[in-house]
């Protein structure tokens, strides 16, 4: 489990958090919540690289904190494309040739633990392409474009899907070239090896593990680190 790279896609910019810029930019005890989300795979000893994918105009601003928090893994920080997979293809192409097993984890989700996550390179060590996910705790109803529900889903078998996501570089890349060959879009990396035919593998994965998306989410955030500090 050596010699791992990670690629973070950090270019989108969280309309939804209603801030004015970009929401990894956004102070999560008094830290940056991309700078959270770096340091945690900056402590991993089976972590060799780091590469961070932003948008343009953010570039500038994410090499400022990978200098200040002193992020030395961080190998190349990229500017992305126009959706999320086109960033991540660019972040895989900019790791050293000798990373031939990537993670995949968004820039938005600053509560992995370092347990967690060693745990779930452990667990998927001999799967190709494998992902985490949480069971689903509400009913899901599958409806039309009118609204009309057509079926209740069964939930056992049902779930959200986090990251990290974790590949053998070969796999992953032959999914994003076929992809865009067929401009083909997926919902996440996962969804490219389920398109082209090879198994994905899911793994449980963390309730606390949440995309920081709106302000209800960073509250969400602050209280589960204030939850961890009165455990230790």
């Amino acid at each position: 489990m050596v010699n791992i790279g990670i690629v973070i896609p950090a270019a989108g910019q969280g309309k939804r958090m209603g801030a004015g810029y970009n929401k990894q930019f956004l102070a999560l005890r008094d830290k940056p919540i991309l700078a959270h989300t770096i340091g945690l795979f900056e402590e991993s000893d089976y972590v060799s690289e780091i590469v961070v994918v932003g948008a343009e105009g953010d570039i500038a601003t994410i090499e400022e904190l990978v200098s200040f928090y002193d992020l030395k893994k961080v190998v190349k920080i990229c500017i992305g494309g126009v959706l999320r997979q086109d960033s991540v293809c660019t972040g895989v192409r900019a790791l050293s040739p000798t990373i031939q097993r990537i993670v995949v984890h968004d820039g938005a989700r600053p509560l992995l633990t370092l347990p967690a996550f060693h745990k779930f390179l452990k667990e998927t060590e001999t799967n190709s392409a494998a992902i985490m996910g949480v069971p689903i705790k509400d009913t899901v109803k599958q409806v039309d474009s009118a609204g009309n529900v057509l079926e209740t889903l069964p939930r056992d078998y049902l779930r959200a899907v986090q990251t990290p996501q974790i590949f053998d570089r070969g796999i992953l890349e032959e999914a994003h070239e076929r992809a865009s060959v067929s401009s083909y879009y997926g919902t996440d990396d996962a969804s490219l090896l389920e398109w082209i035919g090879h198994p994905v593998h899911m793994v449980e994965g963390m309730q606390e593990n949440i995309k920081v998306t709106t302000p209800e989410d960073l509250w969400l955030a602050e209280r589960i680190l204030t939850m961890r500090e009165k455990e230790r």
